[in-house]
């Protein structure tokens, strides 16, 4: 429950820790983990760095709360879809539509993931909770293909984790790489007409992969 300061303003420590994360979460994915400033995420939030610390621990466990977070907006969209009660054509289309604009409306995450693959994921290792949350999305699709493999909607027994790859690789790069891409093609991928292009062409490859037969190889 809150309780008021002395200076007249309410101490809500959940209230705190996400406005932190919140502000964290730009500092991280703008300057990286090393250049991030914990005094300018205190100043920021209106807090100090005794306090942050007090509730992340270190600049390091912040970072990594942060990233959770990151991972836990997205699992939590991809649950509320309720996509069991779709057809699995229509299932997976919503979940491609889901992750396109997602990532294309969260340039932070897609900064923060690029960070910690440059650190080789070394603080993700420690986070039993990134694993866990990431355990749905790879049921979640497989769900899908199977109930597509039952009735005849798909014909590919994909692998689940390389659907997920096919999807996340589009969408991430769009991101990720949107400035070299625009600047050596000379194309402005945050025009409009672009978008909405690039989300059918992900989702109308996506399913076709899993439309098409598989490989004799792949049969034995």
């Amino acid at each position: 429950m809150a309780e008021r300061q002395a200076n007249g303003r309410k101490n809500d420590p959940q209230r705190t820790q996400d406005d932190i994360l919140e502000v964290a979460t730009e500092e991280f994915s703008t300057h990286g983990l090393a250049g991030a400033r914990v005094d300018q995420i205190a100043e920021r939030t209106r807090t100090s760095k005794r306090m942050i610390y007090y509730y992340f621990g270190s600049k390091e466990a912040l970072y990594l709360a942060v990233l959770e977070r990151s991972y836990r907006k997205i699992r939590t969209l991809e649950a509320d879809l309720e996509l069991a009660n779709l057809p699995p054509e229509e299932a997976l289309r919503t979940l491609v539509a889901t992750t396109f604009d997602h990532d294309e409306a969260n340039p932070d995450f897609v900064r923060l993931v690029s960070i910690e693959n440059i650190h080789r994921a070394a603080h993700m290792l420690r986070s039993d909770a990134i694993r866990d949350l990431n355990v749905s999305v790879i049921q979640m699709i497989e769900a899908i293909i199977e109930r597509g493999l039952g009735d005849g909607t798909f014909r590919r027994k994909a692998d689940p984790i390389d659907v997920h790859m096919l999807i996340s690789a589009f969408c991430f790069f769009r991101v990720s790489n949107r400035y070299t891409f625009g600047t050596i093609f000379r194309r402005d991928l945050s025009e409009p007409k672009t978008i909405a292009r690039h989300r059918t062409m992900i989702a109308d490859a996506v399913v076709s992969y899993l439309k098409s037969d598989e490989p004799r190889a792949a049969r034995r």
